[in-house]
């Protein structure tokens, strides 16, 4: 195990076969923002993360439990200071010597940090920072597809293949994550988010949150409201 503490800026996990965490290197803790193992021992992302990205991870495990691994794959997830953020992740099986299934185990490092030696990867890359750069403004396939110096057809494979979405489910995963954290972090009106986010239209804004968060955006800020009132 001391060997994944000698990886600089990668995030290791270990889970076991009801997604708890067994393990993480010290890297990993301070992601979380911990400083022990023990206070993550036998816990789940749903005590660390947004419950939506929580649901995507433990939905990972089981398919690679089940045989499907995960290579390469861009995911978001959260910072320690709750800001959002992309990394490379890889999640594989965990077997015993008998080769019964006990778990998973996984690999993540942040975008901006992984050196990748593909080109589709590094395809990805450049779409992926200008979206994150210019969510508020409107953007077209089109135009990061001719940034990225692809067919419109070639990025919608990269996109699919690194990140299981097409680039405009990814912008408006972007622009729904910013949003999110926009609602907890000030009080701003929800139709100034809503705008400065890149949605034109509140209404749309409202039932696009609510079918990426499965709550909608009056409910999310009441909740943090509470809790800091708690």
């Amino acid at each position: 195990m001391m060997l994944f503490d000698l990886m600089p800026d990668t995030l290791c996990w270990i889970k076991n076969s009801k997604s708890e965490f067994v393990y993480g290197n010290q890297y990993f803790l301070l992601h979380l923002g911990v400083k022990h193992l023990r206070q993550v021992v036998g816990k789940t992302d749903f005590d660390f993360s947004p419950k939506h990205i929580a649901k995507q991870f433990v939905v990972d495990d089981q398919k690679v439990m089940k045989g499907t691994s995960v290579n390469n794959r861009l995911e978001v997830n959260t910072l320690v200071d709750g800001d959002i953020a992309w990394f490379i992740t890889s999640k594989h099986v965990l077997t015993n010597n008998d080769d019964t299934v006990i778990g998973t185990f996984g690999l993540s490092k942040h975008l901006n940090q992984a050196q990748t030696s593909t080109s589709s990867m590094d395809a990805v890359k450049i779409p992926v920072n200008f979206i994150r750069e210019h969510y508020s403004k409107k953007i077209t396939v089109k135009e990061i597809a001719h940034l990225s110096h692809l067919s419109i057809s070639a990025l919608e494979r990269r996109f699919k293949k690194h990140l299981g979405l097409t680039p405009k489910q990814f912008i408006n995963q972007v622009r729904l994550e910013q949003a999110r954290r926009l609602l907890i972090d000030t009080q701003r009106p929800i139709a100034q988010i809503a705008h400065e986010t890149g949605f034109v239209d509140n209404s749309y804004f409202t039932r696009q949150f609510m079918k990426y968060f499965e709550e909608l955006p009056t409910t999310l800020r009441k909740q943090y409201i509470n809790r800091t009132r708690v």
